[in-house]
């Protein structure tokens, strides 16, 4: 009797189904989608209007008068509402790869704890938690006025113009902007396309600030980072953005002088990476090495990371995140260029790899080194960041390739030349790659785009394609001009932090490790994994 049931309902519902397959639809299914977005979903009452328009027969003045005046009215809301997804579409865009670059947060953090030890972990973890609500809010509060607040419209997200109160000083006969003043505590830019782009440039600035943690990692104080972060977001970082990215005189190079298209970085190999890299630099020797690491004559002692699994995950996660770091940058979703950027990020990053592990295997006689491998990943993406919407798919390649020689390369510089105790190589991958990528501006880009940008007609065109000397003149300019500021702002930084809190902590807490004495907690609770470690301390 149940199977009786079963098989009558079964065949009730094929029926019904059957049935409904034969009523009368208004839109046929499109399974391949090729008849999916069409006139009418632009604007439903626009295109009844069209439709009616078309279908009638009167042809007296009168009606033709009407018809003109109800086809104007169409093509308006039409115009309108084509516009409003254009702009969509860029806001969508925008805040997926803002998205994506703040999950290179992450990546940082895996990749900086993995390369450094393992008594170290929470305290290592915890500064790059905390440096992006440290960063953030130094960014509302006065970072994003000061770098975007003169830049003018917002253009492809929706065209809001009241970041428009630049500082600037006369000189030559040219206008120098140095740096916004609308928008402190994002008052008075109530507006969509404001708060989106908010929203993609702070993760920009998280990236600059989190650079220093890795080179300064196992002996800076806590208290003296988490202010240099609010320092970092509110003011340094952001004064050097308004240069270049918020319509300063780094950027009107061009049109002042005549170098070129100005100082042109597309997604920040100086603005952030450069920027990072230089604080890095000053930071760790001000510091001074790490206890260990130096004999008296000079040699150096390698002092491994804890887990290497974990630093080669967070390089994949920072791979991952680098396709919003560099195609988000494009601002709108409506540039198809988008794709060649995601090309070449991806081209240059594992070209910046292979380079870099075939240079420290057969080159410098050692094994193909897993954390080189690492870095030279990121070596690749950093040097590509400026100039990936600009150069060919070989010019990727290419600088991917040298990229990944030379973080080999100032690594060693660094380490034995310099005497800097870098632990995760920060300053080789993102100081010595962040000015390489916008040299490589000057040199590669293939004049197959960039028309207008920074005011100057034509395409952004390198030395290699004809374009003279000019553009490599104002990516060297702004390059130089980047070391000597953050330079500055960094060790003037690191000196008052030194006065107020300290930078470095005490000998016995660097033995023992960070993770107790400065955070309260250990990162591998219960378990010593680090043989140095000498007795608890009292907190």
């Amino acid at each position: 009797m149940s199977r009786k049931i079963i098989l009558y309902t079964f065949f009730a519902l094929f029926t019904f189904s059957a049935l409904n397959l034969n009523a009368q639809t208004t839109k046929a299914p499109d399974p391949n989608g090729g008849n999916t977005g069409v006139f009418a979903d632009i604007d439903t009452t626009a295109a009844k209007v069209v439709d009616s328009i078309s279908k009638s027969k009167d042809s007296s003045i009168a009606a033709l008068n009407a018809t003109v005046n109800k086809l104007a009215t169409a093509v308006s809301t039409i115009g309108n509402a084509d516009g409003h997804n254009k702009v969509s579409i860029n806001f969508v865009w925008l805040l997926i790869g803002g998205f994506l670059v703040f999950f290179m947060q992450a990546g940082f953090a895996l990749v900086e704890t993995g390369l450094t030890r393992a008594k170290n972990v929470a305290h290592t973890m915890a500064m790059n938690l905390f440096i992006y609500p440290a960063g953030a809010l130094g960014f509302f509060i006065s970072g994003f006025a000061i770098m975007f607040g003169g830049m003018g419209a917002l253009g492809t997200l929706g065209g809001f113009d009241g970041l428009n109160h630049e500082i600037t000083v006369h000189l030559f006969g040219h206008d120098f902007g140095l740096f916004g003043a609308k928008g402190f505590f994002m008052n008075g830019i109530y507006d969509v396309g404001v708060l989106g782009f908010f929203v993609f440039q702070v993760v920009f600035m998280d990236a600059t600030a989190t650079i220093p943690t890795g080179a300064m990692a196992e002996r800076w104080k806590f208290a003296s980072f988490a202010i240099s972060g609010f320092l970092v977001g509110g003011l340094i970082y952001p004064i050097y953005g308004n240069w270049v990215w918020g319509g300063g005189w780094l950027s009107q190079l061009g049109v002042n002088f005549g170098l070129g298209h100005g100082h042109v970085d597309f997604a920040g190999s100086s603005v952030v990476h450069l920027s990072g890299g230089v604080l890095a630099l000053v930071g760790a020797k001000m510091l001074g090495a790490r206890i260990g690491k130096y004999n008296k004559d000079g040699t150096v002692n390698a002092i491994p990371g804890h887990n290497l699994p974990m630093a080669v995950l967070g390089a994949l996660v920072l791979a991952f995140g680098w396709f919003g770091f560099n195609a988000g940058s494009t601002l709108a979703g409506t540039d198809l260029r988008l794709s060649v950027v995601a090309f070449n990020t991806l081209i240059a990053s594992c070209a910046g790899a292979f380079a870099s592990t075939l240079w420290i295997w057969f080159v410098r006689g050692s094994k193909p080194d897993v954390s080189m491998m690492v870095n030279g990943l990121l070596a690749g993406l950093v040097a590509i960041t400026a100039p990936c919407a600009f150069v060919s798919p070989i010019g990727g390649l290419i600088i991917g390739l040298l990229s990944g020689i030379i973080v080999v390369e100032t690594s060693f510089f660094v380490e034995k030349k310099l005497k800097i105790d870098d632990p995760v190589g920060a300053v080789a991958v993102h100081g010595a790659n962040g000015l390489w990528g916008v040299l490589a501006v000057g040199l590669f880009a293939d004049g197959t785009y960039g028309d207008g940008l920074n005011g100057v007609k034509g395409a952004v065109t390198g030395l290699f394609y004809g374009g003279g000397s000019g553009q490599f003149i104002a990516e060297l300019i702004g390059g130089l001009v980047n070391i000597a500021f953050f330079g500055l702002a960094g060790w003037l930084m690191f000196k008052l932090l030194d006065k107020l809190v300290g930078n470095r902590v005490a000998p016995e807490v660097e033995l023992y490790g960070l993770d107790l004495h400065e955070m309260g907690i250990e990162g591998y609770s219960g378990v010593r994994l680090d043989k140095n470690a000498e007795t608890p301390l009292s907190r």
